[in-house]
């Protein structure tokens, strides 16, 4: 196995599944059964969820939201996801706990991060909620943040590309996927891995990144086997 403890984080927006809206019960049940695959093949697994599938904080502003109150909303809706993929992980046999930013006993947990390591050495898969529990971050920062705190191995951005690439391949039949790119080269480039806060904090602390297609049946395991599948980046 090539990591033993990771930081999956997921996009709200992928738990729509074709609906494109709402949660899917088919995206959720497929995503728990990858989870809970690596779990049993040994694989520490903390997970951060977007939220911009029901609420997205800075989006909100546009429609009149104070960003504070709007980020706040965002930050709830990540809960609503968590809970929602705890739930479909504990159904299919799995074990889960969802740790809140902000309190809300009995939601969740407050996040403390021995709490979280101790869970994850129980086999636990710890889904990491409320962002960092401030304005003004997103649940990427949030990841990086997370991943660097519980000293993850890795942090693995499932998204709905296989990769990073030159430009934006749904809209440009000609971009160039990347296997291997440097923290550097991306900054260079102006490639949108993550946002600059998260992206900075990952490079600072030396925690890779790997950009993959969680949507594919089978990658996150051949990833935590150290299959190559996705863009890696780091120093």
């Amino acid at each position: 196995m090539q990591y033993s403890r990771i930081l999956l984080k997921l996009s709200g927006e992928a738990l729509t599944g074709k609906e494109n809206h709402g949660i899917s019960d088919t995206m959720l049940e497929e995503y728990a059964r990858q989870v809970i695959e690596v779990v049993k093949d040994g694989c520490e697994t903390a997970i951060v969820i977007g939220g911009g599938n029901i609420f997205r904080g800075l989006s909100g502003t546009s429609s009149g939201f104070d960003r504070v109150k709007g980020d706040q909303m965002g930050m709830l809706a990540t809960v609503i996801n968590s809970l929602a993929l705890e739930s479909a992980i504990l159904r299919l046999g799995g074990s889960a706990k969802v740790f809140t930013a902000i309190r809300m006993e009995p939601v969740g947990e407050l996040y403390k991060r021995d709490r979280v390591i101790e869970a994850l050495k129980d086999k636990t898969v710890c889904i990491l909620a409320g962002g960092t529990g401030n304005p003004f971050f997103t649940t990427d920062t949030a990841a990086a943040l997370r991943a660097v705190e519980i000293g993850a191995d890795v942090l693995l951005k499932g998204t709905r590309v296989d990769g990073v690439y030159t430009s934006d391949p749904e809209k440009d039949s000609k971009a160039r996927k990347f296997e291997k790119i440097s923290f550097e080269d991306v900054i260079a480039k102006r490639l949108k891995v993550m946002d600059s806060t998260a992206f900075t904090m990952c490079m600072e602390n030396n925690m890779p990144v790997i950009v993959f297609d969680m949507n594919r049946t089978g990658n996150l395991k051949k990833l935590v086997n150290g299959e190559k599948t996705g863009t890696l980046v780091s120093n």
